[in-house]
């Protein structure tokens, strides 16, 4: 199959151009078979150069624009001649009495026709699917989900949303769905793509006074995949278009799904009305994968490789890299490139010295709350017990929003989570306490210093420890 593989499209067009011309016009000019893709365009076999040229003046045009008003991409159409051979056209001018029985006369009428190959979705990578997608106790949940709404996208859990920091696997989860959902049904339309991709392609339309072509074709869609709406702070415009696509398939069923690096409450640069569509449906906040997880998601990695790395390896890796998952492919694969270029077993002796500065970063990267707490309480001498505490005061309420603040700049915990740290409140109370010191910042520029020097201060202390 063709790295870009448009049939989808190309076959969608067909079918609307066979209901949209008359029986006569379809049947005498779109005698053209689809034959492969490049990045930007569609190659089309047809029968002889007069239809190239008659195809050329007359309908390639109107096909290229149905072709960009379904894929969102603009293709061209290079034709490809290629004449039927004489023997064929000869037995299909005879009439039939004058013709040998063929096998394909003898087959009745009723017989099964050989199965099709499975179509590929050119937005999906095949790659993300739930058979890779390792589940584990912090993401069962969202990944029952997940199947849940492949199976019946637009009856339950409408919109979803996936959000946590980077490398957790949203993307993965995404696009499973599709992926699923595309298996069960490959007469779904599936749009799967970024917040920058929509944004640039609205741009697009505005700028080629498209956009009746762009509406069109992200609201008669039956699935609907972004990527990173964070993408969408600051872009008033697309942001607009976004909320008027959602409810339009919103009111139509029509499933949606988004990833996020934060809860959407928490977009500051967004509509009110469009967070708030977000946050309609089903919501859940990705954790970073503990040490069980770490080491199945690290052999799963391996079995695919080939390569065989001993337990302690694999233990010796999961221990040191708590991060996220994309660090932990990212060491199979130093790993995995090592061994085929020097042809040498992985041993533990070798694991830990190609992978001592990842493992050093990861240890950077991991910062606790519990150093958070210690130094701003130092800092601002109070106890962490005050931090974590209930009492109010003024003297405490202060030091806690910027410990607050400073861990939901340096970590990658959610608000929920850090809720719990500080002494189980709700993500509410997070969220308060970093917009009051957001506010602060803007009115104090000594504040930035001190929270700055904390920062600092916190990030070697975790080296040291």
């Amino acid at each position: 199959m063709d790295t870009w593989d448009y049939r989808i499209f190309w076959n969608e067009a067909m079918d609307q151009f066979s209901r949209e011309l008359s029986e006569q016009e379809y049947s005498m000019w779109f005698n053209i078979e689809y034959d492969s893709s490049t990045q930007d365009s569609i190659r089309i076999r047809v029968p002889s150069s007069f239809y190239k040229d008659q195809l050329t003046k007359t309908y390639q045009r109107t096909i290229e624009t149905k072709l960009f008003e379904l894929s969102g991409k603009r293709l061209g159409i290079d034709f490809m001649i290629v004449k039927p051979s004489t023997e064929t056209h000869a037995a299909a001018s005879r009439p039939a009495a004058d013709r040998l029985p063929e096998a394909s006369d003898r087959v009745p009428a009723t017989a099964p026709s050989a199965p099709r190959t499975k179509e590929k979705h050119p937005q999906l990578r095949t790659d993300y699917n739930f058979d890779t997608y390792v589940v584990g106790e912090n993401n069962s949940f969202a990944a029952n989900a997940g199947i849940a709404i492949a199976s019946n996208p637009g009856i339950a859990y409408n919109p979803f949303l996936i959000y946590g920091g980077v490398g957790l696997g949203k993307t993965h989860l995404m696009q499973a769905i599709g992926n699923r959902a595309w298996d069960l049904n490959p007469k779904l339309k599936i749009i799967c793509i970024s917040a920058e991709e929509f944004t640039n392609d609205f741009i697009h339309a505005l700028s080629s006074h498209s956009i009746t072509a762009f509406k069109n074709r992200y609201r008669s869609v039956d699935l609907l995949l972004i990527d990173d709406i964070h993408f969408f702070e600051n872009k008033e415009n697309s942001a607009e278009e976004l909320f008027h696509t959602f409810n339009t398939l919103y009111d139509g069923n029509k499933q949606m799904v988004f990833t996020c690096d934060r809860p959407a409450s928490e977009l500051k640069n967004l509509s009110e009305r469009l967070k708030s569509r977000f946050e309609r449906g089903l919501k859940l906040d990705l954790q970073p994968p503990n040490y069980e997880m770490r080491c199945a998601i690290l052999r799963r990695k391996v079995e695919a490789s080939a390569l065989k790395v001993p337990n302690e390896v694999i233990d010796v890796i999961a221990r040191n890299i708590s991060t996220n998952v994309r660090d932990l492919e990212s060491a199979v694969t130093t790993l995995v490139g090592y061994a085929k270029l020097v042809g040498k077993d992985i041993t533990i002796e070798i694991a830990q010295q190609l992978l001592k500065d990842v493992f050093s970063q990861s240890r950077h990267g991991n910062v606790t709350i519990e150093y958070i707490i210690r130094l701003v309480a130092e800092h601002f001498k109070v106890t962490g017990n005050d931090l974590k505490g209930k009492k109010r005061t003024k003297t405490i309420v202060f030091p806690r929003q910027v410990a607050m603040y400073i861990a939901r700049e340096i970590t990658e915990y959610s608000t929920t989570e850090l809720g719990l740290e500080f002494g189980g409140r709700d993500h509410t109370t997070v969220m308060h306490s970093c917009q009051k010191i957001d506010e602060l910042l803007k009115l104090d520029p000594t504040l930035d210093a001190t929270i700055q020097k904390l920062i600092q201060a916190i990030r070697q202390a975790s080296i040291k420890n």
